[in-house]
């Protein structure tokens, strides 16, 4: 079997995602990965274990444009994979539609090349599923799968494809990208994140002490997001990023199932809330009720000293 794994590149490095979903794919044989942009096509072949790297450069990030190129080589492929990250989910569903194949996201095991587990109800249960179309189409949640390594012992080959697919309806505009000297959120060891507790931006910002002491991604509730506390790409939960890092901090967070379907499988989880009665602390290894205003600036002057 064959799988083409879509992968991200931020700059020349790929993201840590892809990693895990060149990993997953692994287990179904022969792995070819397909990179879209300028950048990364020399880093992509170091991934060990793949056959050859898929390289289109001048193919606008629109996911119509993606998904159409993707489905012309849809044939020569058993499955075709990626991350579960923002960029994955706006490009695959499109893919199963032109396919005509029912998607599978979120995955968190492989069983056989047929069949997947993945969560449902907001990640309160695992679902077994079994596939009969031709052309699986997967997302691979990245928490649940080691990453691939990169090595310099023998790259694979890079061929340049063309991307000469036109889409109707739909024109490229342009793409901004926010720049942070902080961790990716769905790769950081550490993740800090405030929910709706923290009352308004300006002291969503007392995190960020805490977070540099501990080089730690900030991350935010869904409801903290809604209220315009912090933008949209922090979100935690079902309808936001996946994290699973070592440490997770939740602070003035209630612990909605929305937010917990994205943060309880972190190691550790550590929760600050004044209501002892929070559905957070069900899901805590540690913690402390009380007011965070207070506690913040002790947590800061402990981690400094």
């Amino acid at each position: 079997m064959t799988t083409l794994v879509l992968i991200e590149a931020e700059g020349a490095t790929i993201k840590k995602a892809s990693l895990s979903a060149v990993a997953a794919a692994r287990a179904f044989g022969d792995v070819d990965v397909l990179l879209i942009g300028a950048h990364g096509a020399q880093e992509a072949a170091k991934i060990e274990g793949i056959t050859r790297v898929l390289h289109a450069d001048s193919t606008p990030h629109l996911a119509e444009s993606i998904a159409a190129l993707i489905a012309d080589r849809a044939s020569e492929y058993d499955h075709i994979v990626s991350a579960a990250t923002a960029y994955g989910k706006n490009v695959l569903p499109r893919v199963a539609g032109l396919l005509d194949v029912q998607p599978i996201t979120e995955v968190v095991e492989i069983i056989d090349a047929d069949t997947f587990v993945r969560p449902i109800y907001a990640g309160s249960a695992l679902s077994t599923v079994r596939s009969r179309d031709a052309i699986k189409v997967l997302t691979i949640r990245n928490a649940n799968f080691d990453a691939a390594k990169l090595s310099d012992a023998s790259p694979a080959p890079v061929e340049a494809i063309s991307a000469a697919v036109e889409v109707p309806d739909a024109e490229y505009v342009g793409i901004e990208l926010t720049h942070s000297d902080r961790p990716e959120l769905e790769s950081a060891r550490v993740v800090i994140s405030g929910g709706r507790g923290l009352k308004d931006a300006a002291n969503f910002k007392l995190l960020e002490p805490v977070a540099d002491k501990l080089g730690a991604a900030i991350g935010a509730s869904r409801a903290a997001v809604d209220a315009g506390f912090a933008p949209n790409e922090m979100q935690v939960g079902q309808t936001g990023k996946i994290v699973a890092p070592e440490l997770y901090i939740a602070v003035g967070l209630s612990g909605a199932i929305q937010h917990l379907a994205g943060m309880k499988d972190s190691r550790v989880i550590v929760a600050i809330n004044m209501d002892p009665e929070a559905p957070i602390f069900s899901v805590a290894d540690y913690g402390l009720v009380g007011d965070l205003f207070e506690i913040l600036p002790q947590l800061k002057a402990e981690l400094g000293a």
